[in-house]
């Protein structure tokens, strides 16, 4: 297939969905992590940026192929404000007071890692199959790929654009997606079947660091409000009544913040929580102080 006849990023569907649907992602990760939600959107451009052509070593660029066929590769670009900026911003939510240049990045391609398995699961959802992350690497793009540049703005701080890239064989697939029906599938499973590379995903780069954050951990048995008047009556003795029944579970909160609900156990003479619930994300967001 020439250039000529080869499907556009811009005229193709399903890869203008996944691109909504990686922004959404990428959303979500950073405000889970970050504790504040950016503003991101991304928009085509027809050649990439000049930062490849220069070489900037400050540019990181992820190379993640797709476990989807031949040649299915997507780059993320970052310029250095913005992996320094997310990195450092999610590794002071975490606890952290000061952050070096190489924790920030690589917390920033932990938060790409997740992302990214998000954009693999949708395009199985395009293609009627599975799809994974296979092993990714910092690599910077070849020539001739279909490009996109991502806008990303925190309440505090809008960042230089991250720039995107999609391999013509993937912008092509996305293009005429080949459904498999059962029989394909249970082939295709067989055939990989104890293939390390069938699941293949990014490997966390934080998670030792973060291991080692002490975070407080406190229970919530409930919450009452008094005006002023009754709380300068209080004495030795006064009871004050909570917004929970004995019957209702407790709050477990990790670093002033809900994360899960329990009830009342003792162990050893020791008061403690037996987790019945995580809490849900909507939860934890309306728990931030």
């Amino acid at each position: 297939m020439s250039a000529d006849e080869r499907p556009k990023l811009e005229t193709v569907e399903n890869a203008r969905q996944l691109l909504d649907r990686w922004t959404e992602s990428l959303t979500q990760v950073l405000e889970s992590m970050t504790d504040q939600k950016p503003q991101i959107a991304w928009r085509m451009v027809e050649a990439a940026p000049a930062e490849l052509g220069g070489g900037t070593p400050d540019y990181l660029w992820w190379e993640q192929p797709m476990h989807a066929g031949e040649g299915t590769t997507v780059w993320v670009g970052a310029p250095v404000t913005v992996w320094e900026y997310a990195g450092t911003l999610t590794l002071k939510a975490a606890g952290l007071e000061t952050v070096a240049a190489s924790e920030a990045k690589n917390t920033w391609l932990e938060i790409l890692g997740q992302s990214l398995s998000v954009l693999a699961r949708a395009m199985g959802a395009v293609l009627g199959r599975e799809v994974t992350c296979e092993a990714g690497a910092e690599r910077a793009p070849a020539d001739g790929l279909e490009w996109a540049s991502v806008s990303i703005a925190f309440p505090e701080q809008s960042l230089p654009p991250v720039s995107l890239a999609f391999s013509h064989p993937l912008v092509a697939l996305l293009a005429s997606p080949i459904q498999e029906d059962a029989q394909q599938v249970e082939e295709r499973h067989a055939e990989t079947a104890g293939d390390p590379g069938e699941h293949i995903t990014l490997r966390s780069r934080t998670i030792d660091l973060l291991l080692d954050v002490d975070l407080p951990v406190s229970i919530s048995f409930g919450k009452a409000r008094l005006p002023m008047r009754d709380v300068l009556k209080l004495t030795t003795g006064s009871i004050v009544e909570l917004d929970r029944s004995v019957n209702d579970l407790v709050e477990v909160l990790v670093n002033h913040r809900l994360v899960a609900r329990g009830e009342v156990v003792v162990v050893e003479g020791n008061y403690g929580v037996k987790i019945q619930e995580i809490a849900s994300r909507h939860d934890r967001l309306r728990s931030i102080p």
